[in-house]
């Protein structure tokens, strides 16, 4: 059975950016109940043994209601699991090194890829999920409703911000940009990008070593 994934920091301390509070609800309660509702849905079934991986891609087309059922808590338990790692307190910052040179090729640079991934969260309608993905043609922004994931579609997910309202409205209300903003800014790991670009064999270990610039040798708050 799946179990709820411990933090790997406190939930208070993505604060001033992410309260406490958020961290408690979002985790500790959204979170879990997508363990728990996959939990309940899988009994028994030819799903039970199988990967969180195996069971989305399984399910990713199904028509059945149980298994979209399936495929919905699945998602969601996964794209939340990667979400976290997605976040360290004291990150963000200025990508240098290998990353710093996938950004310029795809977007120009960090302030272009900064501007098109909030544009691209602000234009999305409704719940879902921001993705920055490693796609054949090299990097690119995404977005997916719902519990939709890109490696579905043979993407790569290296980051992502989760759209869905419980992840920012207790601390930023209706302004979601300045959420995306403060995600870019202040939270997003560069290092766990070049790790699971390192791990897909797309970077070697030497050159995932130094990524990044202090967020406060950026200029940004």
């Amino acid at each position: 059975m799946f179990q709820l994934p411990e933090l790997e920091y406190d939930e208070g301390a993505l604060e001033p950016h992410i309260s406490r509070r958020t961290m408690e609800f979002h985790h500790g309660k959204h979170h879990r109940a997508y363990v728990e509702g996959l939990n309940a849905a899988i009994a028994g079934t030819r799903f039970e043994t199988m990967s969180l991986e195996a069971i989305i891609i399984a399910c990713a087309s199904s028509d059945s209601p149980e298994e979209r059922k399936i495929f919905n808590n699945a998602g969601q338990h996964w794209n939340h699991s990667f979400f976290w790692k997605c976040m360290r307190p004291g990150a963000g910052g200025q990508p240098v090194g290998p990353v710093a040179t996938l950004l310029g090729d795809a977007f120009g640079g960090l302030p272009e890829f900064r501007e098109q991934f909030i544009q691209h969260g602000k234009a999305h309608f409704g719940s879902g999920w921001l993705w920055l993905v490693m796609a054949d043609d090299g990097l690119e922004i995404c977005t997916t409703h719902d519990a939709d994931t890109p490696f579905v579609e043979g993407k790569l997910p290296l980051l992502v911000c989760d759209l869905w309202e419980h992840a920012y409205y207790l601390d930023y209300q209706n302004q979601r940009a300045e959420f995306l903003a403060r995600f870019i800014d202040q939270l997003a790991d560069w290092r766990f990008v070049a790790d699971a670009l390192e791990r897909a064999g797309l970077l070697v270990p030497d050159e995932a070593e130094a990524v990044v610039m202090p967020a406060d040798a950026t200029g940004n708050n």
